[in-house]
This record gives C-alpha cells, sequence and structure tokens, in this order.
C-alpha cells in the first residue's frame, strides 16, 4: 500500500504559435479519419470565444490530460480501498499421485513388551484356593528402526472464505491525507494545459483575422492598381502618356497579383492551423465572426494599465506627433532620478505600485508548485510513519476434505455420515479461526532511514524551486511588458507611416491624373505604400500576440477565455 502512496507528477510543455508567415513549420499531424461529433455542416461560425470553448472540449490533447485526471481519482480510490474489509475465497483440488512419506520411530511410542510376571509362592496359593494379585513387567524388546509412512490420501481438496480489516497503519493515514492534494495536482496539471490551449488558439485566431484582412486589402491595391493601369492605357492610346508608363504599372500589378495569391495561400494556412489548434476537423469550413477592429486593444488604455507613456507624445493615446524637448536635469534630481531608474529595473521593470501588487498565485505555474510540496511533505511523513506498528483482525473458515478415489472426494460426506457397519464415515472437515495480526518493523538494515533521506532531499529541491520560478515569473513579466510596450510603440509608428503613405499615394495619382506627376512617382508611392501597409498588418499582429502574452505572464488569460 505505500507503493500507492508515491505520487507521479507529470510535466507538460506548453506548444508554441508562430506568426502568418511561418506556420509552415507547424503544419498539423494527419487526423484520424473519424470526424469529430461536434462538428458541423456547412460553415461553422466562430468567435474567438467560440474557438476557446471549443478547443477545450475537444482538443485532443486536453482530452489525454483529462484522462489522466481521472486516473489519478482512480489512484486515490486504490488508496482509500486499502482500509476497507479485504475479502477472498479460495478453493484447490489436488491428485496426490504419489504420496509424500515420512519416517516415524514407533521404537519411542512402545517402549518395550509388557508381560505378567507369576511365582511359585503364587502358584501354591492359587491351588490353596487363596486369592492371588499378579503384578505386570515390562520386558525389554529388540529395537525397531524409524517406518515410512505416507500420510494422507491421494485425493485432497480445500475450500476456505478469509477477511481482514485494516485498524491502524500510519502509512494508509497518511494516505488519506494525500488523497484529496493529489486529486488537486491532476486538476491544476489539466487547468495548465487548458491555458497553453487557450494561448494557442488566440494566437492562431489573430493569425487569422491579420492575414484575411491583409488579403482583403491586396485585392482592394489590386482593384484601384487596375483602375490606374486602365487609364494610364488610355491615355497612352490618345498619345499623351508613354508606353513606359503603361510597362511600369503592369509590372507593378503583376507583382502585386502573386503577392495576393501568396497571402491566400498563408491565409488558408493560418485557418488549417486555427482548425489544429482547436482540435476541429480540418474539412469542417469555418466563418470567423469576430473582426479584426474589434480585437484591436485600446492603445490609450493598456498603456494606461501598463503604466507607461507613448515614447513619442507622452501619452500614447493621441498618436505620434512633434516630440517635446525633454527638459535638462538638474544636478539635484539627476541622482534621484538615476536611483528611480535603477530600482525600476531591480524590480522587474516594473513600478514600485506594480511589482508589489503583484500575485504569483495568479500563476498556475506556483499554485501547482505548492501542491507539489505540499504532496512532498506527505510523502516524507508516510516514510517516517513505515516505523509505526500495523494492526489487522483477521477470520477465516473453509473446509478440507480427502479421499482414495476422485469420485469418493466430491461426495461431501459431512459428520453424521455413517458407514454400513455404523462407523464413522465423514470425510470433508471444516475449520474456523479469528484473530489479530501485529506487525512491528524492527530492523529493515536501514532501508527506511534512506528513504527518508531521499524524502526530505526531494522536499528541499522543491523549496529551492519556488525562488526559481519567482525569478522566473519576474523576468517573464518584465519580458512580457517590455515587449508590449514595444509593440505599441512600432504599431503606433506604423499606423503614423501607413497615414502618411496612403496621403503621399492619394496625391500621387491626383498628380498623375491631372498630368503635373510622373508615373514614376505614382509608381514609388503604392510601393511604399504596400510596404507601410504590410509592416503596420505585422506590428498589429505583435500587439495581439505581445497582449496574449502578456495576459498569461500575469496569470489573466485562463480567467478571460472563461469569461
Amino acid at each position: 500500500m505505500k507503493k500507492n502512496l508515491r505520487v507521479l507528477l507529470l510535466a507538460a510543455g506548453p506548444g508554441l504559435l508562430a506568426p502568418v508567415g511561418s506556420v509552415v513549420a507547424q503544419a498539423p499531424t494527419a487526423r484520424p479519419a473519424t470526424a469529430s461529433p461536434s462538428a458541423t455542416v456547412g460553415n461553422m461560425p466562430l468567435s474567438l470565444q467560440q474557438a476557446v470553448e471549443y478547443a477545450i472540449q475537444n482538443k485532443s490533447s486536453l482530452l489525454a490530460t483529462r484522462l489522466g485526471e481521472q486516473t489519478a481519482r482512480a489512484r486515490v480510490g486504490e488508496i482509500r480501498a486499502a482500509g476497507l474489509p479485504q475479502v477472498s475465497v479460495a478453493a484447490n483440488l489436488a491428485d496426490n499421485f504419489k504420496l509424500q512419506k515420512s519416517l516415524v520411530d514407533f521404537g519411542a511410542f512402545a517402549g518395550g513388551s509388557t508381560a505378567t510376571q507369576l511365582t511359585p509362592t503364587d502358584l501354591a496359593a492359587a491351588q490353596a484356593g487363596q486369592s492371588v494379585n499378579l503384578s505386570t513387567v515390562t520386558v525389554p524388546s529388540d529395537p525397531v528402526p524409524p517406518q515410512a509412512l505416507a500420510f494422507g490420501l491421494r485425493h485432497a481438496g480445500n475450500t476456505s472464505a478469509s477477511v481482514s480489516q485494516l485498524l491502524f497503519d500510519g502509512a494508509y493515514l497518511i494516505g488519506l491525507r494525500a488523497a484529496k492534494v493529489y486529486e488537486e495536482l491532476a486538476k491544476k496539471q489539466t487547468q495548465q494545459a487548458e491555458i497553453d490551449v487557450v494561448e494557442q488558439v488566440s494566437k492562431a485566431y489573430y493569425s487569422t483575422l491579420v492575414a484575411r484582412e491583409r488579403l482583403q486589402l491586396l485585392a482592394r491595391n489590386v482593384q484601384r492598381l487596375d483602375t490606374i493601369l486602365y487609364q494610364t492605357n488610355q491615355t497612352f492610346k490618345a498619345g499623351f502618356a508613354e508606353k513606359l508608363d503603361v510597362q511600369r504599372l503592369q509590372v507593378q500589378r503583376n507583382n502585386l497579383v502573386v503577392e495576393q495569391q501568396k497571402a491566400a495561400r498563408l491565409t488558408d494556412l493560418s485557418v488549417a492551423l486555427l482548425k489544429f489548434q482547436m482540435g476541429l476537423p480540418q474539412d469542417q469550413a469555418v466563418q470567423l465572426t469576430d473582426s479584426l477592429g474589434a480585437a484591436v486593444v485600446d492603445a490609450g488604455a493598456l498603456r494606461q494599465r501598463l503604466g507607461v507613456a507613448s515614447f513619442a507624445t507622452g501619452s500614447g493615446v493621441s498618436g505620434l506627433g512633434s516630440v517635446p524637448t525633454a527638459p535638462a536635469p538638474t544636478t539635484d534630481n539627476a541622482d534621484a532620478q538615476n536611483r528611480q531608474d535603477q530600482q525600476t529595473a531591480l524590480s522587474g521593470a516594473r513600478t514600485g505600485q506594480l511589482a508589489a501588487a503583484f500575485n504569483y498565485n495568479n500563476r498556475i505555474e506556483f499554485s501547482t508548485l505548492e501542491t507539489q510540496q505540499a504532496l512532498a511533505g506527505l510523502d516524507l511523513a508516510n516514510r517516517r510513519a513505515g516505523a509505526y506498528p500495523r494492526l489487522l483482525a483477521t477470520a477465516a473458515y473453509g473446509f478440507t476434505g480427502s479421499a482414495n478415489n476422485r469420485g469418493d472426494l466430491f461426495a461431501f460426506r459431512g459428520p453424521d455420515s455413517r458407514a454400513a457397519n455404523g462407523f464413522p464415515n465423514q470425510n470433508w472437515f471444516g475449520f474456523g479461526n479469528v484473530g489479530l495480526s501485529l506487525q512491528i518493523p524492527v530492523f529493515d538494515g536501514f532501508r527506511r532511514k534512506y528513504q527518508v533521506q531521499q524524502a526530505r532531499i526531494q522536499q528541499q529541491t522543491i523549496e529551492r524551486g519556488f525562488e526559481t520560478l519567482r525569478q522566473s515569473i519576474d523576468l517573464q513579466d518584465a519580458q512580457s511588458r517590455t515587449t508590449l510596450i514595444n509593440a505599441l510603440d512600432v504599431l503606433d509608428n506604423q499606423k503614423a507611416n501607413l497615414e502618411l503613405a496612403d496621403e503621399v499615394a492619394r496625391v500621387s495619382r491626383i498628380k498623375f491624373k491631372e498630368g503635373v506627376g510622373s508615373n514614376l512617382e505614382v509608381v514609388t508611392a503604392e510601393t511604399s505604400l504596400r510596404e507601410a501597409q504590410t509592416n503596420y498588418y505585422a506590428a498589429l499582429y505583435d500587439v495581439l500576440v505581445a497582449k496574449v502574452d502578456r495576459d498569461k505572464a500575469t496569470g489573466e488569460l485562463y480567467n478571460q477565455a472563461k469569461k
């Protein structure tokens, strides 16, 4: 039973999700031929919340984790079963075709022969009619060697029922305490797996939204470029434009169409990755209902939560503009500012208020480690409890029989059976017993001593892991915060660049249409616009992914998915 108290801890590593351009490296493996029972016919409407809920219910890795949770509950029941009555029934038959013999010294039992001694005086008294008392004497006999005898009959049978009840066992009492903790650990491991799935599905969903929006934008660019190409071609036919202008626009359109085709394939691949992360069959069509505009976070509110301002405006709300001139630090406050910067860096790039408010228990890894620590303490107590005595109550009842042949053995004759001559003819006999069994460990060759040492070292190892985990959480928090701030800055910058590039392209088209601008200027402006669009959507995806990483680092991702 003590072996049942040893807890096997499972470790699962979270999966990583790449941006749209690298989804090829994460192509899903072949799925089973059977479709999910929850798959729908036709387009399946899918919001981010619905995608997360579907993945939590149907992702194969999560289903396997929940099976582990059920295994933990069954393991707990196994431990508890050791304290319930243990009943067993046994029956056996034996054909002793060659009976075992044993040597028996009958001389030790006989001791010699006996005789009646009659003296001449006794004979004369008897002839005279007098009473005579004859005495018995022992006559020495010759020694008899031991004889080989077989005990029992050829055919024998036995049937019995026994029951035992554990009355006291220190290890069992500790096991009952560990049962609840072990089940709690399994639930936390399942929650950890759910958090990883939420992260993967969220990133895949955002990747699909960005890819879909970029594909639509490329389609609008092709349509706009077709209009310019048609107008330029008509102008060329009228003799007011050069053929070189038409060819430049044609090259531009060809490149844009190829880029559109590549984006369409990547969009399909991002949808396939989303289905894989959800555990959805690849042949199930989906329709994403969330818009990219709804997914974009409020940069100003997010900066306020992070406790930082925009790198350009100092507010992070009104977008980029003229950069204000920073006041020169005076001698009095320069040292104070340096100390503040050092303190901020030492606190994990968090302000003092945010660092003090951070709760490590929000991270499931920290809570799981606390549960593992509790189990390690119970395991240590279990090892020490091996020195306690063990008390059981036992009882047994059964029958045993024998006969010279098999048919006679199965006659089952009881104590009332009589032979033809009236003698008892019983061949089966009952037996029964009740008692207590006390087991006191005295010396086990220091085996328990070394087991206690191992359990104590394991407990100390877990305790050391708390500091490592805290440092790791602090680093993740600082990294996610810095990454998100940088992504917001880049997004602000790329948004401003996109607006400027769009304005430049618009003015260039107007100038070319009015005849005051060159075709090369239009081509250059369109190229810059597409580059600005690509950079903007890449920055937008980086912000969405950074926000998911930030929510996971602070332990808020799982709670948000449950809302």
